[in-house]
C-alpha cells in the first residue's frame, strides 16, 4: 500500500480551504440566448435610471439663459411657424379649428416622440465611456431618456391645455370627449415606439455611422408622413392607408380627436397601433441586448 506523505496531506487541505472561501457577491454572466431580456433588472436598478433622467435634465439646461423655458419657447416658435408656411402661405385645411391649437395639438405630441428616438438612436455613441468602464443593465440608459422626456412633454402639454382653455371658451367648435381619458395610454405608445426604433437604429449605427447622419433627415421626413401639419381628412382616400399605415399617425389623430372633437379616431387603427408598438419594442430590445455585448469593439 502506498503511504500518503503529510505534504500532499496538507496541500489537499488547503485546496479545500480556498475552495470554500471562494464565495462571490457578484457573478457576471453572459445571456445564453437573445430572448432572455432580464427586464426584472431595471426595477432593481430603479435608483440609476432616476440619477440618469436627473443627469439629462441638468446637463441640457445648466448653461442656458432661457433654461426650462425652452420648453415652452421651442413649440411656441414651432406653431408660429407652422401657421404662416402652412396655414397662411399654402393654405392647408385644419377642419375648421383655430390654426394655432390645431398645430399646437400635433407638435405637443410629435416633439414627445422626435425628442425620444432622437437621443434613444444615439445611445450608444453617446454613452460609449460609460458603457466600457462600469456595468450596468444597458436598458437602463434608454429608458431613462422616455422617462426624462416625459418632464419635456408634460411642461409642453400644460402648455397646450392653456391654449386649449382659452378657445374652448372662445370657439364652439372646440368639443373634447372622453377620448381624452386615453391620454396616457397614448402617451405610453410614443414612448415605447420611440424606445423601440430608437433601440434599433442605436444597435445599427455601431456598425453603420452613416445612419447617425441620416437620422435628423429620416425623422423630419417621418413628420411630414403623419398628420401633424394636415388633418387625415384633407388626404385623397387612395393615399390615406399609407399615412395610415405609420403607426403614429393614429396616436396623433386620436389625440387630436380626443381634445379638440374633430380627426380620425377608430379602434382599429389605435389598435393597429398597439400592435405595431408592440412588436417593435420587442425587437429592438432583443437587438438592443444583442448589440450590447460587442458594441465596444466597434463604437
Amino acid at each position: 500500500m502506498e503511504k500518503v506523505t503529510p505534504v500532499n496531506i496538507k496541500i489537499e487541505s488547503v485546496k479545500g480551504v480556498v475552495a470554500e472561501e471562494d464565495k462571490w457577491t457578484e457573478v457576471i454572466l453572459p445571456r445564453n440566448s437573445l430572448f432572455n431580456l432580464r427586464l426584472g433588472e431595471l426595477w432593481r436598478y430603479r435608483d440609476l435610471i432616476l440619477m440618469f433622467v436627473r443627469r439629462d435634465f441638468v446637463s441640457n439646461y445648466k448653461q442656458t439663459i432661457l433654461g426650462p423655458l425652452w420648453f415652452i419657447v421651442q413649440p411656441l416658435l414651432t406653431t408660429a411657424m407652422f401657421v404662416f408656411i402652412f396655414g397662411r402661405i399654402a393654405q392647408i385645411s385644419t377642419d375648421g379649428l383655430p390654426m394655432i391649437l390645431f398645430y399646437l395639438a400635433g407638435i405637443t405630441v410629435w416633439n414627445y416622440f422626435s425628442e425620444t428616438l432622437n437621443k434613444t438612436a444615439t445611445v450608444f455613441r453617446d454613452n460609449a465611456q460609460i458603457f466600457g468602464k462600469v456595468y450596468f443593465p444597458r436598458l437602463t440608459m434608454p429608458f431613462s431618456i422616455v422617462i426624462s422626456n416625459l418632464v419635456r412633454f408634460g411642461i409642453q402639454f400644460l402648455l397646450f391645455i392653456s391654449v386649449w382653455t382659452y378657445y374652448f371658451f372662445q370657439n364652439d367648435q372646440i368639443q373634447p370627449n372622453v377620448l381624452v381619458l386615453l391620454t396616457p395610454v397614448l402617451i405610453l405608445l410614443m414612448g415605447l415606439l420611440a424606445l423601440g426604433l430608437g433601440m434599433i437604429i442605436s444597435a445599427m449605427t455601431t456598425k453603420y455611422k452613416d445612419l447617425i447622419f441620416l437620422l435628423t433627415f429620416g425623422v423630419q421626413l417621418l413628420m411630414y408622413a403623419t398628420p401633424v401639419i394636415y388633418p387625415l381628412s384633407s388626404l385623397p382616400e387612395k393615399y390615406k392607408w399609407i399615412i395610415l399605415a405609420n403607426p403614429m399617425s393614429p396616436i396623433v389623430e386620436t389625440f387630436r380627436y380626443a381634445y379638440l372633437g374633430s380627426g380620425t379616431y377608430s379602434w382599429a387603427y389605435l389598435g393597429y397601433s398597439v400592435a405595431i408598438t408592440l412588436f417593435i419594442l420587442m425587437v429592438g430590445i432583443i437587438i438592443f441586448n444583442k448589440v450590447e455585448k460587442s458594441f465596444t469593439d466597434t463604437v
